[in-house]
């Protein structure tokens, strides 16, 4: 849902009467339609539902009151996507169709990708994002051939931080965006301050939030340990419009938070830095270009061990893990007549490269990545048929140092191994859509994808004596992995029609099912072995699943606004026979096979006052080897009240009945105590938003 469905219909019109003359789009937008020129004078709102392809999109209003006590929230309510919640790592960990981890899903700030990862009972990757920055987000479902979608095996989740237009009120050359927020059961103080100007050709914008939380009690009053946090972010971008049709920008951003996960206390820290140039020239359609070059370093220090107790592996006190990353983009659009078929392409190349290092890393390994792209997306439009082709031709390369023991499942010398491995792949994508009237669209897709082997699933080494000498579990390098690709099939359809039971009411419908198959998917394996009469050693590795595993579901998103009132539901439905991850080398990842939920209200007072419920169902998860997570179902209750111009004031209400739940596809806290229920309690969320 988009912060549009819960904003009164009055004020999104008058801000797009008074909106300035628009600057050149920025470079590499997720959710660029295949079909741009067709789309650009369309709502930011209504484009996933203009778009052939598995795109959804949610604003700053839902995040602001959803995504402050847990962002997962806000993601796990768009359709096929949800994400491996971990109660104590502030991170994000973002699932599409059931894949998840280790880059299946490309998750990016900015359009930066942020590869860090670590390995234990967790998730194979997280974004670390504060909400109070945020202005959007993006999900691209399936396969994507354009920028972004090299080494994604699933599709990608774009975290849109907030910009100079998100400050500035229309036509305003300076102001300011404050906002405060106070939240019950462990929530706190959360703050948040923002300055842009515009002068002449320049425009800026300067921004920190700060967010303070302890841990917060479960629906039967019983306290969640280790479940707060300490966060300061910050950001300064800047804009220097160079010409009318040419724009460069640069931003950097800062996260650093510090809580407790993996038993112990740990500071992560995360720098971004970018710098985009746009030439867009109004009278050459054939140049609409775009570049983009970024830096990400991202750090996690281990402090003490937190749970009272000796750790049973090595002292991972004073780890630190480091990715350093490094990535280039480049694309152009291209629009022109073929007689009477209008041709929009879009080509270019995108680079991105981790280099990952460790201290006292345990099982977490160092080494190199690089993955380079070339791509192209063709769309031929003629009457009311789109034919859009795509294809990227991909290439990676990892290296590093590892070290096999005697006895290893490979039948290996024992000793130190280099590692120099390198794969490519072409992938192909095809969509042929029809607007058979002004408001059906249906569609069909067939696409391929590869996701190429990480650093810590290829170098990975270490011992965990659990009871020396009678049990050893031994982890254990794979130089022989090889990427995991899918091939996969899409139908569905759009829907965007106005006046359908009011004059004014607006009707919106986006759905699909898909069907994929997957070869090479990548697990844990264990081999074991025995030397009488007690003595056991378990060697645990990443290794290929050969063979083709099936996967499919229905994704279904839907919108009505009529002004004085407004609903969006989004359902979800995944069967999976993916092979499952083993427990300590990531953590298991099937979806529930049904996810629904549904926000409606009604706005009073000239449309100042908005009331609304949201609802949630998750259904009975099967996790793997017989164990099930419980269904659940949760209400939240929310409301805003535009007080003055410029200042709105919210109050939500999350598990309004104080349901005692554990979210489905969640990682528990440190030192949890068996049968503690993690979901959070009832929660009163008290915001104030300034503009100025």
């Amino acid at each position: 849902m988009t912060v549009e469905s819960t904003k009164p219909a009055a004020k999104k019109k008058a801000a797009a009467k008074k909106a300035p003359a628009a600057a050149p789009a920025p470079a590499a937008t997720p959710v660029a339609s295949p079909t741009p020129a067709k789309v650009e004078a369309v709502e930011p709102s209504d484009v996933p539902y203009t778009v052939p392809a598995g795109i959804s999109v949610v604003g700053s209003g839902e995040i602001e009151a959803f995504g402050q006590a847990r962002l997962d929230s806000v993601v796990r309510s768009m359709p096929g996507t949800f994400t491996r919640e971990s109660t104590s790592n502030p991170g994000i960990a973002v699932n599409i169709r059931g894949f998840e981890g280790q880059g299946r899903v490309n998750m990016m700030v900015d359009g930066v990708r942020q590869n860090f990862r670590f390995t234990g009972h967790e998730a194979g990757g997280f974004a670390y994002v504060d909400p109070q920055l945020l202005a959007g987000i993006e999900i691209q479902r399936g396969a994507v051939s354009t920028v972004g979608g090299a080494g994604a095996l699933a599709g990608t989740a774009n975290f849109r931080t907030i910009d100079v237009q998100d400050v500035l009120k229309p036509g305003a050359d300076s102001g300011g965006l404050t906002t405060l927020s106070w939240g019950s059961n462990g929530l706190g103080w959360a703050e948040m301050g923002a300055a842009a100007m515009r002068s002449g050709n320049v425009s800026i914008i300067g921004a920190v939030s700060h967010h303070d939380e302890s841990n917060y009690e479960n629906g039967d009053g019983q306290t969640v340990p280790f479940t707060g946090e300490d966060l300061w972010s910050g950001l300064f971008k800047a804009h220097f419009d160079l010409a009318s049709d040419e724009r460069l920008s640069i931003q950097a951003m800062r996260y650093n938070n510090d809580f407790v996960a993996n038993s112990y206390d740990q500071t992560l820290t995360s720098d971004i830095y970018k710098a985009s140039y746009v030439l867009r020239p109004a009278d050459n359609p054939l140049v609409d270009f775009r570049a983009n070059v970024s830096l990400s370093n991202i750090e996690m220090k281990y402090g003490s061990y937190y749970t009272g107790a000796p750790p049973s592996i090595e002292n991972g006190e004073g780890r630190v893990i480091e990715d350093r990353g490094v990535g280039v983009d480049a694309s152009n659009t291209s629009r022109f007549l073929l007689g009477s078929v209008v041709v929009t392409s879009n080509y270019g190349f995108e680079y991105f490269s981790d280099d990952v290092d460790t201290s006292n890393g345990g099982v977490n390994p160092m080494g190199r990545s690089d993955l380079a792209s070339g791509f192209t997306q063709t769309t031929f439009s003629y009457g009311i048929w789109d034919l859009i082709g795509g294809l990227r031709y991909q290439k990676f390369n990892l290296e590093g140092e590892t070290a096999l023991t005697s006895g290893n499942p490979f039948g290996l010398p024992a000793g130190a191994y280099s590692i120099d491995n390198s794969e490519s792949s072409w992938d192909p994508k095809v969509t042929l859509a029809a607007q058979v009237t002004p408001w059906l669209q249906p569609y069909v897709t067939y696409s391929q994808s590869m996701r190429a082997p990480t650093v810590s699933e290829t170098l990975m080494t270490a011992t965990h004596p659990y009871f020396p000498p009678y049990y050893v579990l031994e982890f254990v390098p794979n130089p022989f992995l090889v990427p995991e690709s899918q091939k996969g099939w899409e139908f569905g359809f759009n829907l965007k029609q106005d006046g359908v039971f009011a004059p004014k009411d607006k009707v919106r419908i986006k759905a699909d099912y898909y069907t994929q198959k997957v070869e090479n998917y990548i697990t844990a394996c264990i081999v074991s072995t025995f030397t009488p009469p007690f003595s056991q050693r378990d060697y645990a590795y990443f290794c290929n699943n050969f063979g083709t595993t099936d996967l499919q579901g229905v994704e279904v998103e839907g919108e009505y606004d009529v002004g004085y009132a407004f609903a969006h539901a989004a359902y979800t439905y995944t069967h999976s026979e993916l092979p499952q991850q083993e427990n300590g080398l990531g953590a298991e990842s099937y979806l529930p096979d049904h996810v629904f939920s549904i926000t409606g209200g009604l706005r009073f007072l000239d449309e100042k006052l908005v009331i609304g419920m949201r609802g949630t169902f998750v259904s009975q998860t099967d996790i793997g080897g017989g164990n099930f997570e419980e269904s659940y179902s949760l209400a939240d209750f929310f409301s805003t009240y535009e007080a003055y111009e410029g200042l709105d004031l919210g109050l939500t209400v999350t598990n309004l009945f104080d349901r005692a739940y554990t979210p489905a596809l969640s990682t528990v806290p440190t030192g949890n105590p068996a049968g503690l229920e993690t979901g959070r309690g009832r929660t009163f969320l008290l915001t104030t938003r300034a503009q100025f």
